[in-house]
Parts: structure tokens; C-alpha cells; sequence
């Protein structure tokens, strides 16, 4: 699909030098750039839920050990 964009002259600018550098076209550059930015969006979030597991803790039963016992002295 073809769309148009309008950049600032300093972005185009130095867009068109970073392409040259890499020897690619400014689309490829700038299909790589959203390639990048999408990757990164698409990585699951984790669920707001189970933060709030995490920072609550759990109560696994029993009562903390004292320094004798965790020693097994």
C-alpha cells in the first residue's frame, strides 16, 4: 500500500543519510523502524491480576522457623 507521510526537513535529512550509510532505501529503513516498534507492542503485557498475587505474597502455612531450627541444630 502506498501512503504519504510529511517530515520535518532535519528527519528527511538525516533519514536520507542513514539509508545511504546502510544501503538500503528510506522505505526499507522505515519498514525496519515499525517492524521494530510492532515487535516490541506485540509482547503480552502480563496480567494486572497477577502483579498483584506477586506483590501481596503468599501464605504458605506454618510459622517462620526459628535460628536453632533452620540450622537444624
Amino acid at each position: 500500500m502506498k501512503t504519504t507521510i510529511d517530515l520535518p526537513d532535519a528527519i528527511f535529512e538525516q533519514t536520507k543519510i542513514a539509508a545511504a550509510r546502510r544501503r538500503t532505501t528510506i522505505k526499507n529503513l522505515v519498514i525496519e523502524g515499525l517492524e521494530t516498534i510492532l515487535r516490541q507492542e506485540a509482547k503480552p503485557a502480563p496480567p494486572a491480576d497477577a502483579l498483584a498475587r506477586l506483590r501481596q505474597g503468599y501464605h504458605l502455612g506454618g510459622k517462620p522457623l526459628g535460628r536453632e531450627e533452620s540450622h537444624g541444630r
